[in-house]
């Protein structure tokens, strides 16, 4: 960390600079890092700057993999990879200022990080902002640090907008936003392999360890019909087991008593009958659509849970989805390639493709990562608007709590010394 100190009139400054989702953050960040734009940056091009970002923890961990080498140091032998989200974070973190970096340039620091670790973050990034210049560009106004002197929207246009305060800023990003439609969702066509009981999923005293250490401790959980839940966690608390069980694809799940659409696990059940249940929705899915589809083909392959849509679609299913996409404001751009979409569009796409057979439950991993508040909110919308709606069951799953979301209860995973224990909370609205 650098030595320098500096009195009330030398004080460094604190930039923030709000990111549409359609622009690229990684750039603007090199830019920066050139002393570009030079009218605000300037000063910065001829000083030694670090960035801490997403992107350069992909590119260690990239290393790792292919060269079998450890550049990002660390306090233990665990590999990059296979550490929690925070981790890597603070491992990252310590590596660029051991290079005793004059600004820092931060890009979506807390993305993926829980309420703890976010807390911390915080603090750490607040004193360095007293020693160093400290350059933000994120998506979420609710990432400014608090000690933020200048404020900038970032666009399509690839130019920086001055604003006078964070107030002004939200207001400029955030007017405008559709955030209701006056058609209501399509129905579905296709209700013969639907599980039609009340009753989705119960746990009953579940508990998961791996390799001796606890993960999950006597859950008691009971998804209904209708049922809108918010799980929450921390890093490591054992959401993503949770869910795993739920989708069959844990083998933690035989033994236990645990039910799933009716069927006791580990009674002939088959996962792809579970699957036929659920719509499954998590943004690295969109990794998987890299082939030549169209938008109206992606909502249709939803039909048939494949990866692209590989066979002639029914008369029925063209007409469902193009009433999603309509209802989406995307009907125009039914024939445009999924993959030139931008990531917001792509999200609801994916949306209406989960839940375009109406699934019994609707499992909803992380689904605004990523995504700037204008979007986020557009798609809590629309999540509150199938919940409405349709009697499918939802869990969706934040470390963010996002500003609108209805859920109708939360359940809670708090880690204990024997593994997570779970908590229900049922909203006051």
């Amino acid at each position: 960390m650098v030595s320098v100190k500096f009195t009330a009139e030398n004080m460094p400054k604190c930039y923030a600079i709000l990111v549409d989702f359609q622009s690229s953050i990684d750039h603007l960040a090199l830019q920066i890092l050139k002393g570009e734009p030079k009218m605000y940056f300037g000063y910065l091009s001829d000083k030694n700057g670090g960035v801490f970002s997403n992107s350069e923890i992909e590119r260690f961990i990239w290393e790792e993999e292919h060269h079998d080498i450890q550049k990002l140091e660390t306090d233990r032998s665990q590999s990059i990879k296979s550490m929690s989200s925070g981790e890597r974070k603070r491992v990252l973190l310590e590596n660029v200022l051991a290079q005793s970096p004059e600004f820092l340039v931060l890009v979506n620091p807390f993305d993926n990080l829980d309420s703890t670790f976010q807390r911390t973050l915080r603090e750490r990034l607040l004193k360095i902002a007293q020693a160093i210049p400290i350059v933000q560009l994120v998506n979420r106004l609710n990432d400014i640090l608090p000690n933020t002197d200048y404020f900038f929207a970032y666009g399509s246009k690839r130019q920086l907008i001055p604003f006078p305060n964070q107030m002004a800023l939200a207001n400029s990003i955030l007017k405008n936003e559709i955030t209701n439609w006056e058609q209501r969702i399509p129905t579905s066509t296709d209700t013969s392999k639907k599980y039609n009981g009340k009753t989705l999923v119960v746990f009953k005293n579940v508990s998961v360890s791996y390799n001796g250490r606890p993960v999950l401790d006597g859950i008691t959980w009971t998804i209904k019909q209708g049922d809108f839940w918010e799980l929450v966690g921390p890093n490591g608390s054992g959401k993503t087991t949770l869910l795993t069980l739920i989708t069959g694809d844990n083998h933690k799940g035989y033994g236990q008593d645990l039910t799933l659409f009716g069927q006791k696990k580990g009674s002939g059940e088959s996962v792809w009958d579970i699957k036929e249940s659920i719509g499954y929705f998590t943004p690295s899915l969109i990794d998987q659509f890299s082939g030549y589809h169209s938008a109206l083909d992606m909502v249709i392959s939803g039909f048939h849970d494949s990866v692209g849509l590989y066979q002639k679609p029914s008369d029925a299913e063209i007409r469902t989805a193009t009433a999603w996409l309509q209802l989406l404001n995307l009907g125009t751009k039914t024939k445009l390639l999924f993959k030139t979409l931008t990531r917001g569009e792509k999200r609801l796409i994916m949306l209406a493709r989960a839940m375009i057979k109406h699934p019994s439950l609707l499992i909803l991993d992380e689904p605004t990562a990523g995504l700037d508040d204008k979007n986020a909110r557009i798609f809590i919308a629309l999540v509150n608007k199938i919940s409405v709606e349709s009697s499918t069951a939802i869990i969706f799953v934040s470390h963010r709590k996002e500003l609108g979301l209805s859920p109708k209860a939360t359940f809670s995973l708090e880690p204990k010394k024997t593994g997570s224990v779970g908590k229900v909370t049922l909203s006051l609205s």
